[in-house]
Formats: C-alpha cells, structure tokens, sequence
C-alpha cells in the first residue's frame, strides 16, 4: 500500500513540473521530441481518470497560487443519441372511419390467416368461429385511420374456404379490397354502404345484425350447397363477413363477387321477382342515371334475353338447382338481378368520341392500367382484375368467363349484340312472422289471386321460375 502511495505522488509530481514547464518555456519545434507529455498524463487523457475530481487530483499544483498551471482537458465527446426509424407503412387513406378500418381489417385478417395451416376438412365449431381486434389510442394519423376501434371477422376458415371453392385467391382478394379505398356505388342513395372495390370485382354491403344471424343459419348449408354444385351457382358468391365498430358507430359488412362486369359497362338493369303487383320503377328512381327496372317495365318494354338454347338449359338448370336450396332453407323474396351490355351503342360511343378503347379497364392510383403483381389466378397479377392484364386484350363485348362468372353473350342473330350478367340477389329473408302478416295484409288489399311478392316459399319459387323461363326469346 506505501509503494502504490509512493508511485501515486511520483506521477503527481512529474505531471506537474511538466506543466508548469510548457507555461513558462515557448514551444520549440526542436524540441518536440522531448516536449512529449509524461506517460500520467496521457493515460489522464486517455480516460484512465474517469471524473473530474480524480483528474485534478491527478494534476495538482504546485503549492502556489501563482504558478498554478492552465490544463486544458480534452473536450468531452457527445455522441448523438440514434433514433431508429422504421419503415413506412402504407397508410390507407379513405374519407369515411368505418371504411378506413374495414380495409385496415381486410389486411390483417387475410396476413393473419396466411400463417395459418388450411384445414383438412371444416368442422361444426369453425361455422360459429370469429376473431376479435381491438385497437386502443394507437398513434394512426386521425385523418386516415381512428386511433380507437374493433374489427371482428365471421368464420374465417369458412369463408376462407368458399374463396377458394370460387376461385378467388386470398391475396388476389386482399388486394382487390386494399391497394385502394372501395367507393360508393354511383346510384346508391341510401344510408347503408353499397361499395364497388376499386378494380370493381367485388361488392361490400352494409348488412343488418339480423342478416349477420341469418347468414350464421344458413352458412353451413350454402357451403354444402357450393362443394355439390363445384362453385357453379346463380347464388352470390358470399366472400367475407365482418362487424366494424368506431367509437358508437357499428356496422356489419358482407363481401361479395360484383354481378355485374369490372370492365363492360351496364346500361340497363332489371330487378325480376316474377311478381306483376307493385312491381313498376318509380318516377323518382327512373331519373337516375341507371334505374332499376322491374317486372313490370320489363314486360312493357318487350325486353328479352337472346341466348342460345345451350346456354338457355344449362341456366336454368343452375336456376332450380339454387332456387330448390332457398325453398329447402325457407327463403323467399329474392330476385333475378339482369344487367345487359349493349355493345353496338359502345361502338357507337367510341366512334363518336375518337377513341378506341379496351372497354373500361380499372386505373391504378397514379392513373395506369395495373401492373403484374402478387397474387393468383394461377399466377396473378394485381387483385381479381389484374388476372385480365395478363391475358391478350379483350375486344369489344368480350369477357373472361373465370372473372366475369355471371356474364352471357348474346346468340347470333340476336336484333341487338348483347352481353348478360344475371344471378341471384336478396337471399337471406327467410319466411318468417314479419312475411307472413305482409302477406296476409297484401291479401286483403289486391285480393287473393293477385300475383303478390308476399307468398310461400313454394308458392314463391314456381312463380319466380315460370317467369324467369319467359324472359327468353
């Protein structure tokens, strides 16, 4: 202990006549060899003296005030403090909260199941399933994306099932919903969300609690129901059910194949129930842009659907497959959406405007016809659609039967060029107490032959399906 003592005051001293030395003398260039700090000092300065304290121990003085050496201390470094910036992520811009998440919820869902085995088979527990999200005061941009929310998805493994039985990729799907916000559908009008996704594929409906309990009763069925037909059905192709809640707003959302095409243009448009009573376009809903005829416009204006007697059978034969599986299941209400494609008047529009076009092709964000991406219809290009930009181009009132499902084209010899797009809709109202008093009431009012929509459901599907044979030239 008195030897390190000893060494201790020894380095003390030498460090301190070194000092005062390089005060007093002038540097000299010459000497600069031997004008080298002692070894104490550079260890001082090296960090070895870890405070301040230690190190003006270390240096000293001389015993006088006079003489004190100026030590200059090396300057302490300061090291920026990281800030570690993670990527981006996009963020999905949409003017309305309950869409925002309703995207935000498409994306996680469809990753989430991703990383999930698909089942070898689906059990009677997977028709009652859901999974639950719950967000609370995540950092979003308020604009884009509410700091507070729920998202909760019906059945995935189900629905995940039903995608796949009609041909629907999970990532084609996702992208279809997410690469940008679905927009209101033109002539929708009501409170409820009616939404095209932005390549036009798919239909996202805003449902009622009491359609989400209906869709529970018949899931099982309808999925029996598409394993037996192969996914070849005039009933909707049911895709994703989801419940969103923002704040005190709840809304119930059902994703479905849009009926009509992504890239031909509809110009007409029926709503059949093969009921004449109260079956006719209001005024108000005549001045839109594109009305919903009914059964009886449809009769007065002597419109008929021109296919060939092949196609004819091999839809009603699709037609009485699905419409004996609503009356097994007691469903009644239900109509035949027509949209028909008149494809002379395009030619004429395009002659007129200059243009020659490839129908009407979904623009991606920055206005290009989408680029091959991700995917699948094999191997997929960006969502549903993007499956067409990897084909050749389509001329004039063609379609591909794999995207476009419910499309017919007209027969040769047809008075117009055509092309058809009809399937099923309204199919979750069950015949329950509400239908049955509405009939009772309806009765009363037209009489008991009247062709009322408000009947039994075996009443209701032979009516219907007299009415749909005739619609046929």
């Amino acid at each position: 202990m008195m030897e390190f003592h000893r060494r201790k005051a020894s380095r003390e001293t030498e460090i301190s006549r070194w000092c005062q030395r390089r005060v007093k003398e002038p540097f000299n260039h010459q000497e600069e060899e031997d004008a080298s700090p002692p070894a104490a000092l550079r260890a001082l300065s090296a960090g070895v003296y870890r405070t301040r304290s230690a190190a003006m121990a270390a240096l000293g003085n001389s015993g006088t005030t006079t003489s004190s050496p100026m030590v200059v201390l090396a300057p302490k470094t300061k090291t920026k403090k990281k800030h570690f910036v993670q990527q981006k992520v996009k963020v999905f811009r949409a003017s309305e909260p309950i869409v925002s998440v309703f995207i935000w919820g498409v994306n996680h869902s469809i990753n989430d199941l991703s990383q999930v085995p698909v089942p070898v088979m689906l059990l009677p527990d997977d028709f009652k399933a859901n999974t639950k999200v719950k967000v609370n005061n995540h950092l979003f941009n308020k604009e884009n994306l509410p700091g507070h929310f729920k998202f909760k998805e019906y059945c995935p493994q189900v629905f995940r099932n039903l995608r796949e039985r009609f041909g629907v990729e999970d990532l084609d799907f996702q992208v279809s919903l997410t690469r940008s916000p679905p927009v209101r559908i033109a002539d929708d009008q009501g409170e409820s969300l009616l939404l095209n996704s932005y390549d036009r594929t798919l239909v996202v409906k805003q449902i009622s609690s009491e359609d989400v309990a209906d869709m529970h009763n018949i899931l099982s069925d309808y999925h029996q129901h598409i394993v037996k037909c192969h996914g070849s059905t005039l009933l909707p192709q049911f895709l994703g059910m989801y419940r969103v809640s923002v704040d005190s707003e709840e809304a119930y959302l059902i994703v479905m194949r849009n009926m009509f095409s992504h890239r031909l243009v509809v110009h007409r448009k029926y709503d059949l129930k093969g009921s004449l009573v109260d079956r006719e376009a209001s005024d108000k809903e005549r001045e839109k842009e594109l009305p919903t005829f009914k059964d009886m416009d449809f009769r007065n204006n002597m419109q008929k659907v021109y296919v060939t007697d092949e196609e004819k059978e091999k839809f009603m034969e699709k037609l009485n497959r699905d419409v004996e599986f609503l009356v097994k299941l007691k469903i009644m209400g239900y109509s035949l959406l027509l949209g028909i494609h008149d494809i002379d008047r395009t030619e004429r529009d395009e002659e007129e405007s200059g243009e020659v076009s490839n129908e009407e092709e979904p623009e991606s964000e920055n206005g290009l016809a989408p680029g091959p991406a991700v995917g699948s219809y094999g191997t997929s290009p960006e969502g549903i659609a993007g499956y067409m930009s990897s084909c050749k181009p389509l001329g004039l009132g063609e379609f591909d039967p794999y995207v476009d499902v419910y499309a017919l084209r007209s027969c040769p010899g047809a008075p117009q060029r055509e092309v058809y797009f009809m399937g099923l809709i309204d199919v979750l109202t069950q015949y329950d107490t509400k239908k049955k008093a509405a009939h009772a009431a309806k009765t009363v009012k037209h009489g008991a032959g009247a062709e009322i929509s408000t009947v039994h459901p075996e009443q209701y599907a032979k009516r219907f399906r007299d009415f749909i044979s005739n619609i046929f030239a």
